[in-house]
């Protein structure tokens, strides 16, 4: 979703609501200036990213972090 930076300040509830499903994307003069997005979706998101790099290797997103967690 694509609002201004004017639309956000009188209305910040309902983008952040909106945030929780879909990212928010806020522009200024015609420029996007920032993203309000759910946390939790763009740690999914850079998780699948990475699991490719691991090409070959048989193993679950549980049993990944499982590996790093047990490494501290």
């Amino acid at each position: 979703m694509l609002i201004t930076a004017s639309e956000l300040k009188g209305n910040i509830g309902k983008y952040l609501d909106t945030a929780y499903h879909e990212d928010v994307f806020v522009t200024r003069k015609g420029k996007v200036i920032a993203k309000i997005s759910n946390p939790a979706s763009d740690k999914a998101a850079l998780l699948d990213s990475l699991v490719g790099v691991a090409a070959g290797v048989d193993m679950t997103h549980e049993e990944i972090r499982a590996g790093r967690l047990a490494r501290k």
